[in-house]
C-alpha cells in the first residue's frame, strides 16, 4: 500500500519506514511533553478556584 503512495519507495525499505515512526513518535512525545510540562507548573489550588 505504501509503495503505490509513495514515488521510490520499496516495502523492503526498512530505513525509510523506521525513520518515519521514530520522527512520528518524536512529535507525538513533544506534543503531550510541552502541554503536560506546563499544566504541571500551574498550583492545583488555583486550577480548582477557576473552576
Amino acid at each position: 500500500m505504501i509503495e503505490s503512495m509513495l514515488y521510490g519507495l520499496h516495502a523492503s525499505d526498512l530505513i525509510d519506514l523506521l525513520a518515519s515512526v521514530a520522527l512520528l513518535f518524536g512529535v507525538a512525545i513533544l506534543a503531550g511533553f510541552l502541554p503536560a510540562q506546563r499544566a504541571s507548573r500551574v498550583d492545583p489550588m488555583v486550577a480548582l478556584r477557576y473552576e
